[in-house]
């Protein structure tokens, strides 16, 4: 099995900030994408967590080439297809199960996983994972944690998500097995609401000079 790394790693290493997005309404979708990509940060993450996730992906990848379009909160095979069916380019879920892993492996895009135990990590490694999303990551120990598993296991790299904002990012992005941390605060519910995509764009642009 593998995690079909050349896909996942530039992804990963493209931005230092991975935006987490839930989106309750697809018209909202476009214009959120081309505000983020126009601020530095194209990949996007859209969760499977609101009826419109979908659509939203679906419009994402139909209508916004510069953007690099993923769905989280898979939690099992049928998500994982359906969000691959939508345009969905890399795929996140919040734990792993044996369904999961067995649909990364029948499909083309990439799976991230979460994992949040040394034993868990370790299950992952056995099934050629490298690149793992730790989530929640403020819950589950935070930067303290995942600096302590850069010794023992230092061949793989973590995408933390959870609790991260702009104030304690970079305790994240400072660790050598931190590739980048995934976010929401690049797009808060209000702005979005809003229309604001200027200051949405602004908020990009910050989390684009963290340091990656």
């Amino acid at each position: 099995m593998s995690q079909k790394i050349d896909l996942l790693k530039p992804v990963l290493t493209g931005q230092p900030v991975i935006p987490v997005l839930l989106i309750d309404k697809v018209e909202h979708a476009v214009p959120l994408a081309r505000a983020l990509a126009k601020g530095g940060l194209p990949a996007i993450e859209i969760t499977l967590r609101t009826a419109a996730a979908l659509q939203a992906i679906k419009a994402v990848a139909d209508e916004v080439p510069e953007a690099i379009v993923g769905a989280g909160t898979i939690l099992d095979a049928k998500n994982y297809q359906d969000a691959v069916a939508a345009g969905s380019r890399f795929i996140v879920s919040p734990g792993v199960t044996r369904n999961i892993l067995d649909a990364a492996n029948d499909s083309a895009v990439p799976l991230l996983p979460a994992a949040i135990t040394p034993g868990e990590m370790l299950s992952l490694r056995d099934e050629g994972y490298r690149y793992l999303k730790f989530f929640p990551a403020e819950q589950s120990g935070g930067a303290a944690f995942l600096k302590a598993m850069s010794s023992p296991l230092a061949d793989l790299s973590f995408c933390p998500t959870g609790g991260i904002s702009l104030a304690n990012a970079n305790n994240y992005l400072s660790l050598p097995n931190v590739i980048c941390v995934g976010g929401s605060w690049v797009a808060p519910a209000n702005l979005v609401e809003a229309g604001d995509w200027d200051a949405i764009t602004k908020l990009a642009s910050d989390a684009c000079k963290l340091k990656a």
